[in-house]
């Protein structure tokens, strides 16, 4: 089966979770970067890479309870 076949079988809801979880790995691989970088605005940028990288858990995490909430639920 290819990998259009299988994304159109996916939920909105789990469609939604795997978006969030790759956001967080592009918030988390831009904080590597940040902290090999040794730039001279450091402070500012490891606090902004900090704020993205906790607002794209907090996202992820109510994805996450969003695709449990919908699994739990019997379908009709």
């Amino acid at each position: 089966m290819n990998q259009q076949a299988i994304a159109s079988q996916k939920t909105r809801a789990e469609q939604e979770t795997e978006n969030e979880a790759n956001r967080l790995r592009e918030q988390i691989d831009d904080a590597l970067a940040a902290v090999i970088s040794r730039s001279p605005d450091e402070f500012d940028s490891l606090q902004s890479a900090a704020d993205r990288i906790e607002r794209a858990a907090r996202d992820l995490a109510d994805a996450l309870r969003q695709l449990a909430q919908q699994r739990q639920t019997p379908e009709l």
